[in-house]
């Protein structure tokens, strides 16, 4: 009994040292790696780099902008389903322990040490958080501790759905993807409530090696994985049998997402939002601020914009010939599929594709279409070839024989009814822009920058900088207009010479060196684009008058106040000049232009609004029958509206009369201008609807001329034409707008005298006056020089003609 008492003793008082001792230990490796421990309170304020997402005014994204991919999904928001994946796959006592699993520990050193091939490791999720937020990817036993450590802390300040909020929404499943909302998006294409089980197992069986499971590189062993997690949801109870079985079966097939402006044609649109936001709240907030950016693009009219624009560019190169190919394969050198795929292509030109001529035989070339890469350096297995016959080449005016030899890569695109016949298409050497806009808001509804913004990112909607031609015209007349002068005051198309300071005399001359054909009213010098008269008329004013409002509209910020920038020699942007028809086209208030509506910051708070009118009677604490609130719009009104409405009418007259009738062909109310510059180096048209303002520019980037005979009315009216007549096709014919005040009065078009009782034909035109202005029965001619045109020293503010006159029928009637 004495020996079982000492026995007793012996192991107490031992079991006592070493537990003082364990207990000492302890106490020293929890100072020791418990020093300079990072702070895991950081963790209730994270917030997560998450991807800024641009939108398009119906909703669809239009692009995503990220340094790690991640849309923060809180727990709430994520389906048991997803939940029991995860924690079937990385821990399943998740919910039962307090941050490190005793279970899992012993679990993984008897494996380890039983030599298994693969080390396994014992992290629970809480340190897995640990170590993704606070540590780091060290492999080390002192980081396992420290981890352990933190862990510990954790789960004692956090509650469980909040770390694991934290690991699902940080940890990376290849990809590009950062959490699992992303991942469900990017490869399956699915919202998290969308996956089915087997896609949730999936998910849950990356986050140990993402590369390791690659869906096309690996598949196999990426199936043999999602299946050990569908078994170990079933071991846990989370499916029944049936559900995982099904869930083996299913194949694993991914859907690539890649949300690209290129898929609604919108990357100059986008780059150009891009640029904005990052102005205004810095590449950190873009990049990582989660931001949500809703634009003005409207998607179907982007595709209609591209789709007028890309056809007017390559209907003027093409009618230059065919140039030649590309570039060239060797196709002794082996398989042309591989050739291929490593050459650049454009990916924002579809239908287009790039190929390479593989045989040409009598007037037949066959063709074999570039392959696309789907994995890695993998390239698709599958060769797409088709034929181009004669009537693909018919633009070139060659034979097949003669444009194509084998080894030639070149664009090709589907002939419509066609099965396996290709057009020969070039990219066009000329280039251009297209920007259609809200009048009413300045919300820039599409834009094009060029012919593909793959090929260049220069915006030539809104960095290229071009003369604007007989466009500018308009902005002299509406000058006019709202200084005294009327659309029947009469100036005279005739020779002019001036005497610039420092360039000295020049003496413009109308398109084709045409001589004047005497006093007309101003619609004439708008409708058939007369040089002498605007210049004549813009000496009248005086520059600084013409340049003052040029500057109202937005135009210019500073003007060269010569006669000559009265036709358009200065440098503007297309953005610009929509900008200043959309204020010609409102009734006279300034818009800002803009391609955001709204931009929100992570939480949803809105940070950015374009609209700007105030609404004092929308914050009310219950709408309760009370009538709709009105909105303060505090604009400027920078034209007076009836001066808006007669310039307006009288360009509606360059497209019904005038040198834009090709216009006239879409049906429905239109006003506009067309502009072309010295040599033809640029043309432009700028034009409207009463709710749709669209600029159109086409010239090389590298200016030089179009042609001799080029004009706005052959090549760019014809771009705004088909857009129109696409944007315009199920949009009822509606009138301009006639603003209270105004007078509509026949008179004869070729004078701007009233027409008599009872006068009508083609010649007798709707003019618009204002309150206390009637049209004149007859007008004087101007005082000519001894060489029979009006000469001006360069000093302008000459007199306007008198407003009235004595009632006759004057020196001209009708045509």
């Amino acid at each position: 009994m004495r020996f079982i008492l000492r026995f007793f003793g012996i192991f107490f008082s031992i079991a006592a040292v070493l537990f003082v001792l364990g207990a000492a230990a302890a106490v020293f490796f929890y100072f020791k790696y418990s020093e300079g421990l990072p702070d895991h309170q950081q963790l209730a304020d994270y917030e997560p780099p998450v991807m800024t997402r641009f939108h398009a005014s119906d909703g669809s994204i239009l692009a995503e902008y990220a340094k790690e991919r991640r849309l923060y999904l809180p727990i709430q928001s994520m389906p048991k389903l997803l939940v029991h994946s995860f924690l079937s796959a990385e821990d399943k006592n998740f919910y039962k322990h307090m941050g490190v699993d005793p279970e899992g520990v012993i679990r993984a050193l008897v494996k380890n040490a039983s030599g298994s091939a693969r080390e396994q490791g014992a992290s629970t999720i809480t340190q897995q958080v640990a170590k993704n937020f606070l540590l780091g990817n060290e492999r080390s036993y002192e980081r396992k501790i420290r981890e352990a450590l933190i862990a510990l802390r954790i789960e004692s300040t956090f509650n469980k759905d909040h770390i694991l909020e934290l690991y699902l929404n940080e940890i990376f499943l290849g990809n590009r993807s950062y959490g699992v909302a992303a991942a469900a998006l990017n490869y399956f294409g699915k919202s998290v409530n969308e996956l089915t089980v087997a896609q949730a197992a999936y998910l849950a069986a990356l986050p140990k090696a993402p590369n390791n499971y690659h869906p096309v590189l690996h598949k196999k062993v990426a199936i043999e994985r999602r299946n050990w997690v569908i078994e170990r949801m079933l071991e846990n109870g989370y499916i029944d049998q049936q559900t995982a079985a099904t869930a083996k079966k299913e194949p694993l097939e991914i859907v690539a997402r890649r949300v690209s402006p290129n898929s609604i044609s919108a990357g100059y649109f986008a780059e150009e939002v891009r640029r904005d936001i990052s102005e205004r709240y810095g590449e950190d907030k873009l990049y990582e601020g989660g931001l949500s950016v809703r634009t003005t693009l409207d998607p179907k009219m982007q595709a209609m914009a591209r789709k007028a624009l890309v056809d007017g560019l390559v209907r003027f190169d093409e009618a230059r010939g065919w140039r030649g190919t590309e570039t060239k394969l060797d196709l002794s050198a082996g398989e042309w599929g591989a050739q291929l795929a490593e050459l650049p292509a454009l990916g924002d030109i579809n239908p287009w594709r790039l190929a390479v001529v593989t045989e040409v035989s009598g007037n037949q070339a066959k063709i074999g279409l570039r392959p696309r890469k789907i994995a890695g350096n993998r390239v698709e297995a599958e060769r797409i070839t088709g034929v181009i016959t004669a009537e693909g080449v018919k633009w070139t005016r060659k034979g097949v024989a003669a444009a194509l030899k084998a080894g030639d890569v070149v664009y090709v695109e589907p002939l419509t009814g066609k099965a396996g016949q290709y057009r020969l298409r070039q990219v066009p050497a000329i280039s251009g822009a297209l920007v259609a806009m809200d009048p009413y808001t300045g919300r820039v509804l599409a834009m094009v920058g060029g012919f593909s913004y793959d090929q260049s990112e220069f915006n030539r909607a809104t960095q290229a900088l071009r003369q604007v031609g007989s466009s500018f015209k308009p902005i002299v007349y509406a000058t006019a207009l709202d200084n005294g002068y009327t659309p029947s005051t009469a100036i005279l198309d005739g020779p002019i010479t001036i005497n610039m300071p420092g360039v000295g005399v020049w003496s413009p001359t109308n398109y084709g060196k045409r001589s004047g054909t005497g006093p007309k009213p101003l619609r004439y010098g708008i409708e058939y684009s007369k040089n002498q008269m605007t210049v004549r008329l813009a000496s009248f004013l005086g520059m600084p008058l013409v340049v003052d409002y040029a500057r109202r509209l937005g135009i210019y910020d500073d003007l060269l106040p010569v006669l000559s920038m009265s036709l358009g020699a200065g440098e503007t942007t297309v953005l610009r000049m929509t900008t200043a028809y959309s204020i010609l086209n409102n009734g006279g208030r300034r818009i800002k232009p803009t391609l955001i509506d709204r931009v929100q910051d992570r939480t949803g708070k809105t940070i950015y609004s374009h609209d700007e009118r105030k609404c004092p009677e929308c914050d009310v604490a219950k709408w309760d029958g009370q009538d709709e609130p009105t909105l303060i719009d505090n604009r400027e009104q920078v034209l007076d509206p009836l001066s808006a409405y007669q310039i307006t009418s009288i360009l509606e007259g360059v497209v019904n009369r005038g040198t834009a009738q090709i216009v006239r062909s879409v049906g429905k109310p239109l006003a506009g201008k067309t502009g072309t510059t010295n040599d033809a180096k640029d043309v432009w048209f700028m034009g409207f609807s009463p709710d749709l303002t669209v600029g159109v520019f086409l010239g090389y980037d590298r200016p030089r001329s179009l042609g001799n005979s080029a004009t706005a009315g052959q090549y760019a009216a014809p771009v705004f034409r088909d857009f129109m007549a696409m944007a315009l096709k199920d949009k009822p014919a509606t009138p301009f707008r006639v603003p209270a005040g105004i007078k509509l009065i026949r008179v004869v078009g070729a004078t701007g005298l009233r027409a008599g009782q009872g006068e009508s034909g083609r010649g007798i035109v709707t003019e618009a006056f204002k309150p206390g202005t009637t049209p004149p029965d007859y007008f004087p001619t101007m005082e000519n020089d001894s060489d029979g045109g009006y000469y001006d020293d360069g000093g302008g503010a000459a007199e306007p003609p008198p407003q009235e006159a004595p009632r006759s029928r004057g020196l001209f009637g009708g045509w």
